[in-house]
């Protein structure tokens, strides 16, 4: 029904962080595919995605990859980010009643104070992306990046949230890790 599509760089922590929270997906039936696309990363980044079960690509194309996508629909998530509780239910559900893009609801308990949110650029994947592998296909060219894929897109809003990846990249260095 679903493949999850992750791009990353040096990112491993993160990446285990998401796989993590995916599990209970895939024990649900809700995603059949995971797949990595790498940017060249120098730590775990590919031993934990073979551990994991994912297709991994250190070169790609982002069209190949639409193309070979196990699911009829495609979550893209930025390493870090965790679908918070009710996710799965919630995909499924929508999966069969729409056909436009969506994505999820930012994450109640860690949405930035209003004055840090003011005049933010969010990054293109913060709240994910829901989109059905057909509008992905008709949109994705050679060369693109996941984070290419939004743009311009109008989405619909999810009710379950996603705990941004910026909170794990935050919690990394609040205790000082830098790696």
């Amino acid at each position: 029904m679903l493949t999850v599509i992750i791009e990353c760089l040096d990112q491993e922590t993160e990446l285990a962080q998401t796989l993590a929270a995916l599990v209970s997906g895939a024990v649900e039936g809700v995603v059949c595919d995971v797949v990595v696309l790498d940017r060249g990363s120098r730590d775990g980044t590919s031993r934990l995605a073979d551990a994991a079960g994912c297709r991994f690509h250190g070169q790609w194309d982002l069209k190949d990859i639409v193309r070979a996508a196990r699911g009829e629909w495609l979550l893209l998530v930025e390493p870090g980010a965790r679908p918070a509780s009710g996710w799965i239910d919630e995909i499924a559900d929508y999966v069969m009643r729409n056909s436009a893009p969506a994505r999820f609801s930012p994450s109640r308990h860690h949405r930035l104070p209003f004055y840090r949110r003011i005049g933010r650029r969010t990054a293109p994947l913060e709240d994910g992306l829901l989109l059905s592998k057909r509008q992905a296909l008709a949109i994705v060219k050679s060369g693109m990046g996941l984070g290419d894929l939004p743009k311009g897109l109008r989405m619909q809003s999810l009710t379950a949230e996603l705990v941004p990846a910026r909170v794990a990249r935050q919690a990394r260095a609040d205790l000082g890790i830098t790696e």
